[in-house]
């Protein structure tokens, strides 16, 4: 009878818990749950229509995971608003102290931070943090110059990335400890209106204006550098994921558009685009997972959400 060393030429690893790094194909036996499992392919990559949000949102900042979403900041009025998404339907959340849009944000629908911006009357460079309930003041970033709106954010509460933004057009970066703001390593390209996604020392920045940038820039919580050039350029994007699994979706090219591009560490690649052509819309959780919140019209209401390929866990039956 043969086995499975003779057939594959190794054994199958004993593990107390599934492994993180799923490889297509990979066979264990999980010791807790006294099952053997494999990997296998997700179904292909798409995207789905989500609840319909309560209030029209755009030209804000997200935060969060596809089931447990936030979106703040918005155009025209309400400047302040501030919705959550549980995977199915939207809420109204606590409005913002500081109505803004164009501004930047991260974090999770419990721990978010918002950032920078314009607030009807100049940029404004004030931060505040949400608790899943209401936003509080935070200390304001500290680049010295004007150029808060269009910035673009990534990362945590207590560990955040500010890029680029206008006007002027910029190369700054600033980093966020939960406390103060402080300088962080200058971009190679100087933008707005781009897009990010990683942490604070894993952080990826693509797309943005002037111009549409197809330049991505990676960094390592010190200094930028290259990485692989996106194959469709455009601001007023939405982008979520990290820096070795980042996702781009919607924009303008100069013309709205609905294209969706995988990032896998060093190269783009197209994915099924969205339903509708989307732009100043806000992005939020994986790359296998996307959220795409909102955006100017047509439609700007509509939730997408994007359910990409990945290997995943399955149970082997066995008598």
């Amino acid at each position: 009878m043969s086995t499975y060393k003779g057939i594959q030429g190794f054994s199958i690893q004993n593990l107390s818990a599934d492994p993180s790094n799923l490889d297509v194909g990979q066979v264990w036996y999980n010791s807790t749950d006294q099952v053997f499992k494999f990997t296998g392919v997700e179904v292909a990559a798409a995207w789905a229509t989500g609840g319909v949000m309560t209030a029209a949102q755009a030209r804000g900042a997200g935060a969060g995971t596809q089931t447990a979403g936030l979106i703040f900041g918005n155009f025209p009025t309400p400047y302040s608003l501030t919705q959550e998404y549980n995977g199915s339907s939207w809420t109204a959340g606590g409005n913002l102290n500081t109505g803004r849009w164009n501004l930047g944000g991260c974090g999770t629908q419990t721990t978010g931070l918002a950032f920078g911006g314009f607030d009807d009357t100049s940029p404004t460079k004030v931060t505040e943090e949400y608790n899943g309930a209401s936003w509080t003041s935070g200390n304001n970033m500290v680049r010295p110059g004007t150029d808060t709106r269009f910035v673009t954010g990534t990362g945590t509460q207590t560990a955040a990335l500010g890029i680029g933004g206008s006007p002027p057009v910029t190369t700054a970066t600033e980093e966020y400890d939960g406390t103060n703001w402080t300088t962080g390593g200058t971009l190679g390209t100087a933008r707005y209106a781009g897009a990010a996604a990683g942490t604070q020392t894993a952080g990826l920045v693509f797309g943005g204006r002037p111009g549409g940038i197809t330049a991505t820039e990676e960094y390592d919580g010190s200094t930028w550098t290259a990485g692989g050039a996106m194959g469709n350029g455009r601001y007023y994007l939405g982008g979520c994921g990290t820096q070795t699994a980042g996702l781009a979706f919607g924009g303008e090219d100069p013309s709205t558009t609905n294209a969706t591009e995988a990032y896998d560490g060093s190269s783009w690649t197209s994915q099924p685009n969205m339903i509708t052509a989307k732009e100043q819309l806000s992005g939020a959780g994986t790359q296998t997972a996307g959220l795409a919140m909102g955006g100017d019209s047509p439609l700007p209401t509509l939730t997408e959400e994007f359910n990409g390929t990945s290997p995943a866990t399955k149970t082997i039956t066995t008598t």
